[in-house]
């Protein structure tokens, strides 16, 4: 297995997306809240290296986030 151990790859969840003017971004402060064009019951993409390979399910194991595969997404 350690020829794998070299491999990167980036993994990215999106929970949603939503389009906004840069000013509006620069007048963000902390705790500010970003509407999102998706609920909490709409599943989360996951990327790897940029590419949508799988949708998913947020869980919560033993305090930690996780993300269940619901959907592998086909080429």
């Amino acid at each position: 297995m350690t020829i794998f151990e070299d491999i990167k790859v980036d993994i990215k969840v999106e929970l949603g997306a939503t389009t906004m003017p840069v000013h509006h971004v620069l007048r963000l402060g902390r705790g500010a809240v970003i509407e999102l064009d998706a609920t909490e019951n709409d599943p989360v993409k996951l990327y790897a290296n940029d590419t949508l390979v799988a949708e998913g399910e947020i869980r919560i194991d033993d305090g930690s986030l996780a993300i269940e595969i619901t959907r592998k997404v086909e080429k």
